[in-house]
Formats: C-alpha cells, structure tokens, sequence
C-alpha cells in the first residue's frame, strides 16, 4: 500500500467519550491530544487517550486480523498507558508514546499464533456439489471491521482513500504473511507515513535494520498478488447505481438479474467454512442449490473494510451474515459473507432480528454515532465488546 497510491459496550462511569481522529499526522509532532501537560488531572488526561482510539484501532486491526482482537489490544493499551503515564517523559509526543505500548502490545499476541487468513488463501475453489464441511475455529479467519471503527471521520479525502484502502480484506490478509514486526514497519511506514527513524525509535531498532524489514516486506507482498497499486477511488454514482441493482435482484432471489452484475470470476466465501466458489455460473448454481435458504432475504447497508456491505438476514427475520462486497469494472467480483452473525452484528450496530425499516433507520442513526460505542479507555481489557459466540449456521 503506496503512500503516493491514493456497540455494543456500555462504559463503567469513568469512562470516557471517545472522539475520532486522523491517521496521518506527523508521529514526531503533537496533536490536539497531546497538547496537556503531564501533569493534567487524571480526568482530562483519559480525554486525551481515548481521542487516540480509533487510529490506534486501525493499526491493530491491520496488525491482527480481527476487530474483537484489536479493540483488546486498544483496551489493552489504554490501561497500560493509564498505569505507567506518571513515568512517561514527554521526551516523544502521547501519540507515539501510544503507538510504542500497541506495537508491543500486538508483538506479544501474535508470539507463536497462526496467521489468520481467508479461504482462498488456504485451498484451491470447491465445486458446487463440495460438501461444506465443518466450520473452522474463529482465529482461523481474517474478519471484517466496521468502517466508523478504524477509520477517521474526518479528514484530508486524499488521506482518507489511503487510509481505507489499507483496511481491504484481500491488504489485510497479504500483511499477515509478513512476520509480525515486518508488518509493524511496513505500517508504519507506508500507511501512516512515519520515517524510518520514527519507526527506528519505536521498535529500539537502527534505520538500516527499518529500511532492510520494509524492503523485505514489499517484497513479499509484492509476491503475493493481493495489492493494487492502483490509487483508491470513491464510491461513484455508476458504483452506487450497481449495488442498488444487486440489492434488488438478491432480495427478488433473480438469477438472470444476478448474473448481470457478476463478474465471470467473481469469488464466493463464507468464513468459518474453508469451502469457497471462483465463477458466476458455480456461484449462481450454489445459490439455486445449497445456497437455496438465501431466498427471500433482507440486506441492510453498512460499511466494513473500506467497501459497501450489507448485514443479510433470511426471510424469518434471522441474522445470517456480514457481506462485504467488492467491485471492478462494473462488476461485483467478491461476495464475502461472514457467518458469525451472533458477534458480528452487534459489533455492526445491527440487531439480532429484523424489524422491516425500522432496522434500517436504526442502523442510519447507529451510524452517526457510532463513536460512542467503544468501552471506555480504563475499562478492564475485553470488556464492552460482545462475548462468545454460537457455532455458525449451516447453509
């Protein structure tokens, strides 16, 4: 990713509000945040760590893999930092100061796990008549993030589109081939723009030992195949027109419809299952076939990862997935469904039933305030974000 390429938590009472912020302000410089002294009252001083959360949100998510592992690191962060602020200098700005503690904090929980992934990146395309196996533990998966997590809500449009490009699901799985501080540097550098000597700082490392990580590091995902060089471009009207078709044609259940707007190598995956589709005519075949449930079905617009996407539920009112689309020339070329819909559509502002268009003016509402879900900066780590989750349904 090119630099030039352009709820459900409710807080303790100490919590506080939480306040989007850009992702690409100079790491060595100050910021709103950063302007208190040290020897502010414990009150403002959560202020000014928690205006930090949704950037730092960003960057370990794209570290992890996973927005309920990222948002235990963020919490896990922001308890360190509220432990250990009366022995922080001010020698480097709060902010980097916090990048240092989530690095570390991110460094320590990828020791020894499994790389996540999605399923194409673990076996070759199934057949239609593939049976769809068992579902696979979640920490198998990359999962998808919504956008008003990670991403700033206001900003420079240019740093925007970079910012949100960096969360696609197909970047995200090419950085967890990297080896955890490769990665580190990688986003860093190319992501939220630091210097090497910025990044040296950070890690306790030397500028010659940064530059030979990044340069490893394009290499790799260089060899992958799943970056684009390309700059990001916003949502079009052409774009817009081509989800409003898609939305018609899956909620009328029209296969001739479908197979307008299906590019001929358009991909299908359904995490947790490893089995997964390459090709309109199998997709549209599984549809009509085990997919058969989908008939009827109800899809409410959200975002995640940078794309438009919907939360699917059956004609019963059931929650049945997070899909996340993504297009091309015109075209849909993935529908990435995640079936974990018992955390996921929480986490999405979604409820677990739906409510005709009360559901949807519900989440439009959600959407504006969407800040203000996070637990609070010193709640314990994990709390406010949903818990467990049941096994996902069988298509």
């Amino acid at each position: 990713m090119k630099r030039s390429s352009t709820k459900q938590a409710s807080t303790k009472q100490a919590s506080t509000k939480q306040v989007s912020t850009g992702e690409t302000a100079a790491v060595g410089g100050t910021t709103a945040a950063d302007g208190a002294g040290r020897g502010a009252p414990r009150g403002e001083l959560a202020d000014r760590l928690e205006a930090h959360r949704t950037e730092l949100t960003g960057y370990c998510y794209r570290m992890l893999g996973s927005a309920f592992e990222a948002e235990d690191a963020v919490q896990e962060t922001m308890v360190r930092a509220w432990r250990s602020y009366e022995r922080f200098e001010g020698r480097a700005s709060l902010r980097s100061w916090l990048y240092r503690i989530a690095t570390n904090v991110c460094l320590d929980l990828l020791k020894g796990s499994r790389r996540r992934a999605r399923p194409m990146d673990l076996a070759s395309p199934s057949s239609v008549d593939t049976p769809v196996g068992t579902g696979l533990p979640e920490a198998t998966w990359i999962g998808p993030v919504p956008d008003e997590r990670v991403l700033a809500s206001a900003g420079d449009p240019a740093d925007t589109a970079v910012a949100r490009e960096s969360i696609r699901l197909a970047f995200i799985a090419a950085l967890q081939r990297l080896a955890p501080r490769q990665r580190a540097v990688l986003i860093l550098r190319e992501v939220l723009s630091w210097s090497a000597s910025e990044v040296a700082e950070l890690l306790g490392s030397s500028v010659a030992s940064v530059n030979s990580a990044l340069q490893r590091a394009r290499a790799t995902l260089a060899a992958s195949g799943d970056t684009d060089d390309e700059p990001p471009r916003p949502l079009d009207d052409a774009q817009q027109a081509l989800l409003q078709r898609y939305v018609d044609a899956f909620e009328r259940f029209d296969m001739d419809a479908l197979t307008a707007l299906l590019h001929e190598d358009s991909t299908l995956s359904m995490p947790p299952y490893e089995l997964w589709l390459r090709g309109r005519d199998d997709i549209l075949k599984w549809l009509l076939g085990p997919g058969g449930g989908c008939e009827g079905s109800h899809l409410v617009p959200v975002t995640a990862n940078g794309r438009p996407a919907f939360g699917q539920y059956r004609a019963d009112g059931e929650p049945w997935a997070i899909q996340v689309i993504e297009t091309a020339d015109g075209r849909i070329t993935a529908l990435q469904s995640f079936l974990d819909t018992e955390r996921l559509f929480p986490l999405f502002g979604l409820p677990l039933r739906y409510g005709g268009q009360a559901t949807e003016r519900a989440v439009t509402e959600d959407s504006d305030t969407a800040g203000a879900v996070t637990a609070g900066a010193v709640a314990p780590p994990g709390e406010g974000r949903p818990a467990g989750s049941r096994p996902a349904p069988s298509p």
